[in-house]
């Protein structure tokens, strides 16, 4: 989708395309890598059920691709997860564990993978999952042709691996940036390091975004392929937020407005004569959320 009210709001010579993955089954983009996941297990892999682990998306879409599949899911969230995303796992038919918090989460889903036997569905690590969420870059390449850099959210790096993969070998040239919120830098820290980092804590608005840690096949793609990570903060992601709706009249959850607030923020300037394109990632958020963290100016939506 070319975003002109975007554009018009940047005043600078810019294409901006905006790929709409909140349009998705369940909401984001995440049954890509999840049916991806389940297509290659075994008959025996599949009849034991599956588990996951995610603050609400990457659960739901494990749920649904299970219900698809014909089997069953037992995922794990985040007591704090949105009551949207929670109920809508149920919906879907899959049995839902609470954790305190995302690193229990995680250590709970892995005893019940341990305990039970069902196969581990990981929300961003492993070459089934980027292997899915290259659908989407091979898309993109599809119905652009041409683009100069692709601004991409990052959580673990699941969706940023698949996307820059793909992109980077059908359009060598095209530069690909990774954004995420400065209270969840796990691959950030770990460009830096050079290797996985694991964070103490997480503390963001952008909860599809927290990922307590990078792991090695993840950041290997992304290492090799992203040409820079940068940070917004949640006040950025707030604003972004809240412009979409204004601009564009689309309500999405804070992680989706990751690449517009760092093409308004750390990336402002950079892109002069170039076509960009947004990653647009989740819309998973109920409206009393929603209407607490965008900032928006009612006064001039029609």
């Amino acid at each position: 989708m070319r975003c002109a009210a975007l554009e018009q709001r940047l005043k600078g010579s810019i294409e901006i395309y905006a790929k709409l993955e909140f349009l998705q089954e369940t909401g984001t983009f995440k049954p890509r890598g999840a049916l991806s996941v389940l297509l290659g297990l075994n008959p025996d892999q599949l009849a034991a059920g599956v588990t996951a682990v995610s603050a609400g998306n990457h659960a739901i879409a494990t749920a649904f691709a299970a219900r698809k599949l014909g089997t069953s899911a037992k995922v794990v969230m985040p007591r704090h997860a949105s009551p949207v995303r929670i109920q809508s796992c149920r919906d879907l038919g899959a049995e839902l564990v609470l954790a305190d918090d995302v690193h229990s989460a995680f250590s709970t889903a892995e005893r019940i993978r341990d305990n039970e036997g069902r196969y581990l569905v990981h929300p961003f690590e492993g070459p089934r999952t980027a292997a899915g969420t290259g659908t989407l870059g091979l898309e993109l390449c599809d119905q652009l042709d041409c683009f100069d850099a692709v601004i991409v959210p990052v959580g673990g790096g699941g969706l940023c691996a698949g996307i820059a993969s793909v992109v980077r070998q059908l359009r060598p040239q095209c530069e690909i940036f990774g954004v995420e919120p400065t209270g969840a830098d796990s691959m950030y820290r770990s460009f830096l390091a050079s290797a996985p980092v694991r964070l103490d804590k997480v503390t963001t608005i952008a909860d599809s975004l927290g990922a307590p840690y990078a792991l090695p096949y993840s950041f290997a793609l992304c290492k090799e392929s992203v040409k820079e990570m940068v940070l917004v903060t949640d006040e950025e992601l707030r604003r972004a937020m809240g412009m979409l709706f204004q601009e564009l009249r689309i309500a999405v959850e804070p992680a989706c407005a990751a690449s517009t607030a760092a093409l308004m923020g750390p990336l402002a300037g950079r892109f002069k004569g170039r076509k960009v394109v947004l990653i647009l990632c989740g819309s998973n958020i109920d409206w009393a959320t929603y209407a607490s963290q965008a900032h928006l100016r009612l006064r001039n939506v029609a």
